[in-house]
């Protein structure tokens, strides 16, 4: 049995289990961290820094960092709110994130992310560069690479049942990428598929399939409430 721990949150003290990570501490409290690359029970790599956090006075990821007994930590202030927006708005100039036509417009974590920090434009140059876009890999769905955020959800989360990823890293440095193991397509069903494109937080992966408009747009999960209120 494992022992509860006190730390305070925001100047609200909460109690919790050692083998939590502050967001999913926070979470259990009702209190709400943004993340990106964040897949709860998995290996996380902090890519994106969306969560960071203060910790006693120091900056740190909090879906990597875990809790720990009379932890003081800060959850929002107008300095990581900024440190937030700023992330985001660098993921918008560094990729191709054309949301207006996006088939997964209402559903994109980052789009809602830009909506709830009130993003109208970015503050650096549009780099909008061409990755190219994977069509022929899979015959169940399609990859814009220049919509990559390198978060790794869907090598984490999309498996075969021997626990083989679908997706895979290649490449070093700012070549590296995420791809589909097209040798994989055969056992690749249209369940993997459509939690691939449920995983990725933004327009990379697409389906292939008309019912990716099944969910009509204003209808869709971020059309309904703001990223991070649970209430519909």
């Amino acid at each position: 049995m494992q022992k509860n721990i006190s730390l305070s949150i925001n100047g609200n003290k909460i109690s919790t289990t050692k083998s939590k990570t502050i967001v999913e501490a926070a979470e259990d409290n009702g209190i709400y961290i943004p993340t990106l690359c964040f897949l709860k029970g998995k290996l996380d790599h902090s890519n994106c820094r969306i969560c960071t956090v203060k910790v006693d006075g120091y900056h740190k990821p909090a879906c990597s960092t875990l809790v720990a007994d009379n932890m003081d930590v800060i959850t929002n202030s107008d300095e990581l709110e900024e440190l937030r927006k700023y992330i985001i708005e660098l993921l918008f100039s560094t990729g191709n994130h054309i949301c207006a036509v996006c088939q997964k417009s209402g559903d994109c974590e980052l789009q809602a992310l830009a909506y709830k920090y009130k993003l109208l434009f970015s503050r650096f140059e549009h780099l909008y560069p061409n990755k190219g876009i994977d069509t022929t890999s899979s015959d169940k769905i399609i990859m814009d690479k220049s919509r990559c955020i390198l978060c790794q959800r869907c090598i984490q989360a999309i498996k075969d049942k021997d626990g083989n990823p679908f997706f895979v890293l290649q490449g070093r440095s700012n070549a590296l990428e995420v791809v589909f193991d097209k040798e994989m397509n055969d056992i690749f069903t249209q369940e993997d598929a459509i939690e691939a494109v449920k995983q990725c937080p933004v327009g990379c992966i697409l389906s292939k399939e008309s019912a990716a408009f099944e969910t009509p747009i204003g209808r869709r999960q971020f059309d309904k409430t703001e990223i991070g209120n649970k209430e519909v």
